[in-house]
């Protein structure tokens, strides 16, 4: 059986001074990059700077919008109502996509950042109010999140398309989501047992849960936190041992139908 999966990254989430991952190192590395659009990292110099690095590798990209958060990286809870959340959606991939015009590319994607992305795969308001920005942005967009979401609900009955993403460095709970940050055993950082996991995610669609339960999921795509200590590391790995274990990594234009 032939297997095919799309490797994505979160870059471009430096600011200013500050900086923040491996993006020269891990684009050439992956098949499509998420790149942050201003709100909870990024600014104008950076979104231009991973752009052309994307456009030299010959890779995907896709906006990662956040919310308005950089002080919390993204990653707090904030209360916004749907047309603040579907407002600060179009406004970010519009900031992206003039980038990418700039340099003759084209947006593949879209896939929220942190907490948006979070709250958005079990609110249902949420989830609608940014699907349906994006598919009034540009309908051939594919939005990115996993497959047991609002989120993928939402992006289905908004007539876009849906890439279903998995992840290397995250445990999952009984249901399918993310297990929070802030609980003991969030991070994977072994990448072997990362790697085994994502294996057996691709190859027989289930994984172990943070309570030992073996539960369904389906992987589209393979998401490596561009923040993460290891994430050059895990990049490499995941590579050598697709290629070993006949996965191949494609973008995710030449998976999702």
């Amino acid at each position: 059986m032939t297997y095919k999966v799309d490797l994505n990254s979160d870059l471009g989430e430096s600011f200013g001074a500050y900086h923040m991952g491996q993006d020269s190192e891990i684009i050439p590395l992956i098949s499509s990059a998420n790149i942050a659009c201003g709100f909870h990292a990024g600014d104008p110099l950076v979104m231009l700077r991973t752009t052309q690095l994307v456009q030299e590798n010959k890779i995907a990209m896709g906006a990662h919008p956040g919310f308005s958060d950089l002080m919390g990286f993204g990653r707090r809870n904030l209360q916004i109502s749907t047309k603040e959340a579907a407002a600060d959606t179009t406004y970010q991939i519009g900031a992206l996509d003039a980038f990418a015009k700039a340099s003759n590319m084209q947006l593949q994607h879209v896939k929220p950042h942190g907490a948006l992305y979070n709250m958005a795969c079990k609110d249902s308001k949420l989830a609608r109010a940014i699907a349906q920005a994006v598919a009034s942005y540009d309908d051939r967009l594919i939005l990115l999140c996993p497959g047991a979401s609002e989120l993928a609900l939402a992006a289905k009955a908004s007539g876009l398309r849906v890439a279903k993403e998995v992840f290397a460095d995250r445990a999952y709970e009984n249901d399918g989501s993310l297990v929070s940050r802030n609980k003991e055993g969030a991070m994977i950082t072994d990448e072997h047992l990362a790697i085994e996991r994502l294996i057996r995610m691709i190859k027989d669609k289930t994984v172990v849960s943070i309570d030992g339960k073996t539960i369904p999921i389906e992987a589209d795509s393979v998401c490596v936190h561009g923040d993460g200590p290891k994430a050059l590391k895990f990049v490499k790995e995941i590579r050598q041992t697709f290629q070993q274990k006949g996965i191949t990594i494609s973008p995710l234009a030449d998976i999702v139908d």
